[in-house]
């Protein structure tokens, strides 16, 4: 008789375990879901976004995909984002991640994803750094926003080497910028400086990080960034139409990035094509595409569901093999059709 698969529930403090002791899997695994994406073998469907009409600022967002190659999982993330959370000294996102095997379609675990969700946007935001900046890495960088991602993302750039003369943090709460710096000096025996003005922020930094929850373009001087900087996008809307232009526009997937009223795309709408956008991140690893070092260089990804599906399943095969993952065997127990 057919047997359903055994299923598992892996929590945060393992999923933190895995992530912490494997970076440099978890770095590897991020780049093989893009090839695998370009590839053509992956699915990722549109996100799909609930709003409510009471909360503007708020949403749960749910994120479908499936990997091929090697890792054949299927899966969903379903993240909110809930920006008042804060208030309260609670995290603005949480999340988990459902993982199915796509021969039965049996769900195979259920994780803990907000520390997933917040590496693989870390680590494929550091990956694009290091393929579209110039060498060496070092300089100074610009923070935009400092909470989780930002935090998280400065963790992978110093992992793989970075290193900053200069770091300014800008943050329209103040409170949040002083932690951030407490949290840079204490883990990273890093000094920053907080700025009261975003254009003393971004100064002449060679790397700018933008981490925002911002629903709107705000950021119109595209003569802030006429020193060329490589900028990290992460947040996706800080951007006006006229920075964008001025800029070579590297993405992660297009069609995901020029939606739901991001920069890029406000600016196709403003435009009426999409010949801004000068390729994808595969299309730089490959050395297709020839970096143009005397304009900004912007990332903008999109975050796809493929990268919680290969870091989510890195930390499922490795919480089974070492026996910390919560095993449920009876949870479908009407699996039978007899």
């Amino acid at each position: 008789m057919a047997i359903a698969p055994t299923f598992y529930v892996i929590p945060g403090s393992t999923v933190q375990s895995v992530l912490d002791g494997n970076r440099n899997h978890i770095f590897d695994a991020v780049e093989t879901a893009y090839r695998l994406h370009a590839a053509g073998d992956a699915v990722n469907p549109d996100s799909y976004f609930l709003r409510y009409p009471d909360k503007p600022s708020a949403r749960i967002i749910a994120l479908p995909a499936h990997l091929g190659g090697a890792i054949q999982k299927s899966g969903i993330k379903w993240i909110s984002s809930f920006p008042e959370n804060r208030a309260g000294n609670l995290a603005r996102a949480s999340a988990v991640l459902i993982l199915n095997d796509p021969t039965t379609g049996y769900a195979v675990a259920c994780i803990e994803a907000s520390l997933i969700s917040a590496t693989r946007t870390a680590a494929s935001a550091a990956l694009a750094a290091e393929h579209i900046s110039p060498a060496p890495f070092e300089g100074s960088l610009s923070i935009i926003g400092t909470g989780v991602i930002a935090r998280t993302t400065v963790e992978w750039l110093l992992f793989r080497n970075w290193r900053f003369q200069k770091i300014r943090l800008y943050d329209l709460d103040h409170k949040e910028a002083e932690q951030f710096s407490k949290w840079l000096r204490d883990r990273h025996n890093c000094h920053a400086d907080i700025q009261d003005r975003l254009e003393d922020a971004i100064g002449d930094a060679s790397l700018v990080l933008f981490t925002t929850t911002t629903l709107a373009p705000y950021l119109a001087d595209e003569k802030l960034f006429a020193h060329c900087p490589t900028i990290l996008h992460l947040s996706l809307r800080d951007l006006c139409t006229n920075v964008i232009l001025a800029s070579q526009n590297i993405v992660d997937d297009a069609e995901h990035c020029l939606k739901a009223n991001t920069s890029l795309h406000l600016t196709e709408m403003a435009t009426g094509n999409r010949d801004f956008v000068s390729g994808n991140l595969v299309d730089v690893l490959e050395k297709k595409l020839k970096l143009d070092h005397n304009r900004p260089r912007i990332f903008s990804p999109f975050g796809l569901g493929i990268l919680d599906i290969a870091v989510g399943n890195f930390v499922f095969e490795t919480a089974i093999a070492s026996n910390t993952a919560i095993a449920l065997p009876n949870f479908f127990s009407n699996s039978a059709r007899w």
